[in-house]
């Protein structure tokens, strides 16, 4: 469905692909479908690039293998996505402005987005069992010479490239720093009910980066104690 497909059509192209080649007949008996709806669903599986209909008496149709129906599917994204970009005229006034993200997928999402644009520093500050969703990209910019600073509650196995302090217990929350230009902070807990906040606003960067550093010269206070002991 994430690649176009209704949910009847999802259900239907599955049914061929386990199946092999189906006329209507069949595979309305097969998936419990009217005969009048798969019809007009394999059509749109045909239109839609999922489906090729074999020459033939019976009118059999046959999926598109995975892999080539999402490989097509992505390039046609890609087309679509160079032709925005060239053709769409952005405002070239930067927004730093606050801007709400609700959903941990959309939060997900602005977060690698995030992670891409890094050209010189990264200090993210988020509870242990999330770091593995974003370890080979954390440790991709440190082999790339960037700095990256990790706050977490415990400590976790990777590259030496990364800064790695380990402070006391975090609430499911994520505080990111890009380039001391952008920062996203918020809930981070898996719920769709999470909420963050993106800003470029250069007092309230400030303010975050201010605060980590606070919270990195404690632990390091802490990690000293302990070395004195």
């Amino acid at each position: 469905m994430l690649f176009g497909l209704t949910r009847q059509e999802a259900v239907i192209y599955e049914c061929l692909y386990r199946n092999g080649a189906l006329n209507g007949y069949e595979t309305s008996k097969i998936t419990g479908i009217s005969r009048s709806n798969v019809y007009n669903t394999l059509a749109g599986l045909v239109e839609k690039g999922a489906a090729y209909r074999m020459e033939a008496s019976s009118n059999k149709y046959i999926a598109v293998p995975v892999e080539e129906m999402c490989d097509n599917h992505l390039r046609r994204v890609e087309e679509a996505k160079q032709y925005l970009s060239k053709n769409l005229v952005k405002n070239q006034e930067e927004n730093d402005g606050y801007i709400t993200i609700e959903g941990y997928r959309h939060i997900q999402d602005k977060i690698s987005n995030m992670l891409d644009k890094v050209e010189l520093r990264l200090y993210l500050s988020v509870p242990s069992c999330y770091i593995p969703h974003y370890l080979s990209k954390l440790e991709e910019l440190g082999e790339a010479n960037k700095k990256v600073v990790l706050l977490t509650d415990e400590q976790v196995e990777c590259s030496d490239l990364i800064q790695v302090y380990v402070s006391g217990p975090k609430e499911k929350q994520i505080h990111l720093i890009v380039d001391s230009q952008y920062v996203l902070t918020g809930d981070y807990s898996e719920s769709e009910n999470d909420t963050c906040l993106y800003s470029g606003q250069k007092n309230f960067v400030n303010v975050l980066k201010e605060a980590l550093r606070n919270e990195i010269k404690l632990t390091r206070m802490g990690m000293n104690e302990k070395g004195r002991e």
